[in-house]
């Protein structure tokens, strides 16, 4: 009788630790052999092994745990539904993800994510509430584009925060809405109000500082006022800028003792809401020392402005906000003249300059080169005291060549001026200037129009385009005012464009396919108009 001999015991791999498992795994099985493993070609195959055996072991080891207490239910959303029809749209956009095209052309088809801002805008307008199959595709939007949070927050509603409360990556939701969700207390919660304000986050004190002064801003004053001296630099800064709502002569006293503040940051925005309040203090002393500076030279052939710049900047003008250290680039005396003409009262320059009206004043020659610093001074003042007579005399003509560019106004600075007229002031302009000069520095200035565009403008928008593609221009150069048009164009201008789908006959200096590049933009332009034509159509169904 042979007896075989029982080969020695070997640890079986599921008794290993699953820490050893893990440091093989790291180091590799040619440096670190598995528990109970043999070196060799083998080993890795056995390290999987004994790691799946060990997972199946620790799972089943695990004591049964307390069940969670179910979250509380969402609250109720009273708004009344979508449409049907406009449901599933908002599936269809929140489901598009464009990609780039070959070449960089984006093809013919719309780009529906960049139609979600206005349809989002037209179902709050209606007061639509969400479908809550939505919410998870419409918080992963608006978690990527924060353009999109207000608008996606307010359509989502109440059950939006909810589901933000269980997954961390919609966080966001919680800190853009006060109280982490709840609603914001109301004119009689006197006492929820003080709360929030000495117990809330940064994020939720601001935002109720700022619901606060829309409805009630000597409140909303005395509240930062309560607790100022004990604010963080930084803090008082993000406050004070709450007081641009409703700025009113009220808020002349708390924004005087913030001019002493030992933050240069707080000193400067203070200064600046007080200029904006012709009748202050502030805005008296600035054009005390303006007048100084910008005076009528009553020269016997032709009147002119004279400039006599600031030698110094003393502790006065400091105090007042003047920023004593100029930018790299510039000079110190225009620097600071730059500061006082923009925080003096535009009131103050006629009686100064001959009782001559803003566009009197606009006209003057300025001596010894100072017209573009005093201008564009004049520029920041008119936007920030919203003046529009002196907005339209420092746009001038539209028309005029100087309009284009370089004049002593900039582009930024008339788009800046733009945003001080009414709508169809400003799309009048706009409209004139492209039929001047054109679509290559308009973009802009489209941007502070608004949508959808008047029909001075949507008319002057296409002409252009026509007259770029005729010339055979670079089409590339006008995609950017081709996607705004897709978005702000009138959908009721869909028809007039039918003319321009044919791809037309290119001329020898025109760019390279070029005709096929404007026959797929305008294909595009026309898809999109429609289907913004019935996307509009769907939320009035409701």
């Amino acid at each position: 009788m042979t007896i075989t001999p029982t080969p020695p015991s070997t640890p079986s791999p599921t008794t290993a630790s699953w820490e050893e498992l893990v440091t093989a795994a790291l180091l590799g099985t040619d440096r670190r052999t598995p528990p109970g493993g043999e070196p060799g070609p083998g080993a890795p195959a056995a390290l999987l092994d004994a790691a799946a055996a060990e997972t199946v072991r620790r799972r089943a080891g695990l004591r049964p745990a307390r069940a969670a207490r179910h979250p509380d239910p969402a609250s109720e959303d009273p708004r009344p539904p979508l449409p049907a029809a406009a449901a599933r749209r908002l599936t269809t956009l929140l489901a598009d993800r464009p990609g780039a095209a070959a070449g960089g052309r984006r093809g013919a088809a719309p780009d529906l994510m960049e139609l979600l801002p206005q349809w989002l805008a037209t179902a709050n307008t209606r007061g639509f509430a969400a479908p809550p199959e939505a919410l998870p595709a419409l918080l992963d939007a608006a978690r990527g584009r924060t353009d999109l949070r207000p608008a996606a927050l307010r359509f989502a509603g109440p059950r939006a925060l909810w589901l933000a409360r269980l997954n961390p990556d919609w966080r966001f939701a919680l800190r853009a809405t006060p109280g982490g969700g709840s609603a914001l207390p109301g004119p009689g919660a006197a006492d929820r109000v003080r709360r929030l304000w000495d117990e809330g986050l940064f994020a939720e004190r601001v935002a109720l500082l700022a619901s606060l002064r829309a409805r009630d801003p000597a409140g909303a004053r005395g509240l930062l006022a309560s607790t100022w001296a004990t604010e963080r630099a930084e803090d008082r800064l993000m406050f004070l800028d709450s007081l641009r709502t409703g700025l009113a002569p009220a808020d002349e006293p708390f924004l005087e003792q913030a001019l002493a503040d030992r933050s240069r940051n707080v000193r400067a925005t203070a200064a600046e809401l007080l200029s904006a309040l012709p009748d202050s203090a502030l805005a008296a002393r600035m054009a005390a020392r303006a007048v100084t500076c910008v005076s009528l030279d009553r020269a016997p052939d032709r009147p002119a402005i004279a400039v006599e710049a600031p030698h110094e900047c003393d502790a006065g003008m400091e105090r007042d906000g003047v920023v004593a250290k100029p930018p790299g680039g510039r000079g110190e005396r225009s620097w600071w003249l730059g500061q006082l003409v923009e925080a003096a009262p535009l009131a103050t320059w006629p009686a100064r300059l001959g009782g001559r009206g803003p566009e009197e004043i606009v006209a003057l020659p300025v001596a010894d080169g100072w017209r573009g610093e005093l201008h564009a001074a004049w520029c920041r003042a008119a936007v920030r005291q919203r003046d529009g007579a002196w907005a339209r005399a420092l746009l001038g003509a539209p028309t005029a060549p100087e309009a284009g560019g370089p004049g002593a106004v900039s582009l930024a600075e008339r788009a800046k001026l733009l945003g001080t007229l009414r709508a169809g002031a400003r799309a009048d302009w706009v409209a004139g200037f492209i039929a001047t000069h054109g679509l290559s520095e308009a973009f802009q200035l489209l941007g502070m129009c608004g949508v959808p565009w008047a029909p001075s403008l949507g008319r002057a928008v296409v002409d252009a385009l026509d007259i770029a593609r005729d010339a055979g221009s670079y089409p590339w150069s006008f995609s950017g005012v081709m996607g705004l048009a897709e978005r702000c164009l009138d959908p009721a201008e869909a028809g007039r464009l039918d003319g321009l789908l044919a791809i037309p006959d290119e001329s020898e200096d025109a760019s390279p396919g070029a005709g096929g590049y404007w026959a797929e933009a305008f294909q595009r332009l026309v898809t999109t108009l429609r289907l913004r034509a019935v996307m509009a159509e769907e939320l009035a169904a409701g």
